[in-house]
């Protein structure tokens, strides 16, 4: 088939819209199956752009019966009812929550369309009492249980983490309208709240503690986002002509969109998922792009990475620990940020340790890592060197072989950095060249550098090994630094390769707040 002639369903969050239109599905409905057969009260949790909304449209379908939407798929074998369910939908998308008005004005629109279908009480009430009015007449007028489905339900905490005051009316409104759901058991046959975070210490989660959290759940590691079994077994004829595009074949174009986008893990034993937002854009464009990451900018989490006080070098060694019990929660103090990091899709498990039930993290993929430090050396002006740094003259200076003009620019750019910004201590500066070495890693080959007595940089090109270590320290030398590389023999390890080996030796001037002296050595 001409895969022109094949739709993919990137930006359709509505269930019906894509099967009566023909888009392209991959088919999450055997999960559905299990949810709804072996289970009642569900939270997800899943990073943006997910596919949380298209999975909550495709319950309400399947909730509301229209079995005719669901020929063809795992589900249709399944279910043999098809019973039909009064479903109430909420969908907290599509609002900024700049205001409390805001929130209040998206919850009296929705209540206002079921009154309208079930029936309100006259005199004017509460968000809660009048969602709990639903529920009892939906049961009532019905003579069947009631589902509930409400996406995004954290959108509003979210949007206001910085905003302690509004944060706070926004969480006390939503508490009593969630509570809710736990008082009308009774009259409820089904309940999935999706989101991206769990704010399990914030109160909301404590009235809603009777959902049971399959966010960690191995049997529903894949439930959203794409698999690798999926990505080939739906999209073969697209892969195969993003790769004709791109001069590569079908494996390397595979491997492109792994190393990219792949590399998701939401279990202690979990398959390996890709991000299906960067996925669909790959193959409708036939390009590697920052897909994603482009769609939203962390501020917040760069925020939170300031007031922490955390050392992002630790990310891309996957050395992030957490344990089980902290990985899914959220506290308002932000004295510990790593789980809203994992929560928004920054950071993934890497690896689990039985023995004292903890978590490793690191980033999942190119595009998340580099995204995400690009962000972070644009967003935090007390380690931007300039405007208009760009990492990537600094890989064809050495492409070239020009270390001393890579030096000199790097000593440009640093000589830029006002002399009025705090905190410009020996570990900011060695996290400034840490975010631009591992940048350079996207057009060149740079090894992982960490604290564990390998040197500050390698980069590798086709003809060379470049070794740089710095000294950041008051009346450190730049010979002091080649004495260390020498020391340490960190060149052992390239001498096989046959390339040539150049040891580079650098003195930060903390005086000057710049390169100061460097020593280049074959």
């Amino acid at each position: 088939m001409d895969n022109k002639l094949r739709k993919l369903p990137l930006g359709i969050q509505d269930f019906e819209d894509l099967r009566q239109n023909g888009y392209l599905y991959v088919d999450k409905t055997a999960y559905i199956y299990r949810l709804v057969t072996m289970g009642k009260p569900y939270f997800l949790g899943r990073p943006r752009r997910f596919g949380k909304s298209l999975l909550l449209s495709t319950l309400r379908d399947y909730f509301l019966g229209k079995k005719e939407l669901f020929e063809g798929l795992a589900i249709a074998e399944l279910e043999k009812d098809w019973t039909v369910y009064p479903v109430i939908y909420i969908d907290f998308n599509n609002e900024s929550y700049t205001s409390i008005s805001k929130l209040e004005a998206v919850l009296d629109d929705v209540l206002s369309i079921y009154e309208d279908v079930w029936g309100r009480k006259e005199k004017k009430t509460t968000f809660a009492l009048r969602f709990k009015h639903i529920i009892s007449r939906a049961r009532e007028v019905s003579q069947q249980k009631v589902v509930v489905l409400i996406d995004e339900y954290d959108k509003p905490l979210v949007n206001t983490l910085e905003d302690e005051k509004l944060n706070d009316a926004m969480r006390d409104l939503l508490k009593g309208f969630y509570g809710v759901l736990k008082s009308n058991d009774a009259n409820i046959r089904f309940v999935m709240l999706t989101g991206v975070t769990k704010f399990a210490k914030l109160g909301i989660f404590s009235d809603l503690n009777f959902l049971t959290d399959i966010s960690l759940n191995k049997e529903y590691a894949a439930i959203c986002g794409i698999a690798e079994e999926e990505l080939v077994q739906n999209f073969e004829p697209e892969i195969q002509a993003l790769g004709k595009e791109n001069g590569m074949t079908f494996e390397a174009a595979l491997a492109g969109m792994k190393k990219r986008y792949d590399g998701y893990h939401f279990a202690r034993q979990s398959p390996d998922i890709y991000n299906p937002y960067s996925v669909l854009n790959t193959l409708l464009n036939r390009y590697f792009g920052y897909y994603w990451f482009e769609t939203g900018t962390p501020t917040f989490l760069v925020n939170l990475i300031k007031r922490g006080d955390m050392d992002v070098r630790e990310f891309s060694n996957d050395e992030v620990d957490i344990s089980a019990q902290q990985i899914m929660d959220y506290r308002a103090d932000m004295s510990n940020p790593i789980p809203i990091f994992y929560q928004s899709g920054y950071l993934t498990i890497k690896s689990y340790d039985t023995d004292y039930d903890e978590f490793k993290l690191g980033y999942p993929n190119e595009e998340v890592k580099y995204g995400f430090l690009n962000e972070l050396i644009t967003y935090l002006p007390a380690s931007r060197p300039t405007t208009e740094f760009d990492v990537r003259k600094l890989c064809r200076d050495l492409v070239a072989g020009d270390i001393e003009t890579m030096l000199l620019r790097l000593q440009t750019s640093f000589a830029a950095i006002p002399f009025d910004l705090e905190n410009r201590t020996e570990k900011h500066y060695q996290t400034i060249f840490y975010l631009i070495f591992t940048m350079m890693g996207q057009f060149i080959k740079v090894e992982e550098h960490s604290s564990k007595g390998s040197s500050d940089a390698v980069v590798e090109t086709k003809d060379a090994v470049y070794i740089f270590e710095f000294k950041l320290s008051e009346n450190a030398t730049a010979a002091q630094a080649l004495l260390q590389i020498k020391a340490k023999n960190y060149a052992m390890r390239y001498q096989m390769s046959g390339k040539r080996i150049v040891k580079i030796g650098v003195q930060f001037d903390n005086n000057l707040r710049t390169l100061g002296e460097w020593i280049i050595e074959d």
